[in-house]
């Protein structure tokens, strides 16, 4: 099968989906939210954190249950999150279930191998899922951040079928030429990468110019 090629949005008034799995790195999660939330081309974010995830940021960032997570994630001083929309992974009669909602695409990060094993084989069987499938079949653009190492044939196939069905495959593989001074730092050049491929280049970011 011949993938869709799809061009970055137009719009300056993006829907976007951002859905959080149970792998580790739960850093690059919040610095994606905070990047969301204070671009102003984004008008609204539909969160999705799956219950495995929950116990990563307990375990990673020390943040303990689901009430209020998106204002615990932002952090202290930003404005109200009101564009963002934090979304069960149960609920699959939630909006972005349909394809008859707008949205402008969708970003998984980071994506477990089960997570990229149920969109990539059409299971829809939880609200991360089903959104990803109607990304697919909407011919919306769905970038799947992969978390893990080393990679078994299985997880090779399902990359495979995951692109050939129109999704991007972006590994979570920060950068160093940059020289990143932390963890923190790292995460959001990750993060301002995945941005730019979905068509939100971001101020400030780090551009490569050799000598």
């Amino acid at each position: 099968m011949t993938s869709v090629a799809k061009s970055a949005p137009t719009s300056s008034k993006l829907r976007l989906i951002l859905a959080v799995t149970g792998a580790s790195g739960s850093i690059f999660a919040a610095e994606m939210l905070r990047a969301l939330h204070a671009d102003p081309r984004v008008v609204k974010v539909d969160f999705i954190p799956s219950e495995a995830s929950l116990r990563v940021f307990a375990e990673e960032m020390q943040l303990s249950g689901r009430n209020k997570l998106v204002e615990k994630l932002l952090g202290p001083g930003l404005a109200s999150p009101s564009k963002i929309t934090q979304h069960a992974e149960a609920d699959i009669g939630a909006s972005i279930a349909s394809g008859s909602t707008p949205s402008d695409g969708m970003i998984v990060l980071p994506c477990t191998m089960g997570t990229l094993a149920g969109i990539s084989n059409g299971m829809a069987s939880n609200l991360i899922e089903r959104a990803a499938d109607v990304c697919l079949k909407e011919r919306r653009r769905l970038i799947l951040c992969v978390r893990e190492t080393p990679f078994n044939r299985i997880h090779l196939r399902n990359m495979q079928l995951a692109s050939d069905a129109g999704a991007t495959i972006f590994p979570v593989m920060p950068t160093l030429y940059n020289r990143p001074q932390n963890t923190t730092e790292m995460a959001r050049q990750f993060v301002d990468r995945v941005l730019a491929h979905i068509g939100l280049p971001q101020p400030g970011a780090y551009e490569w110019k050799p000598d």
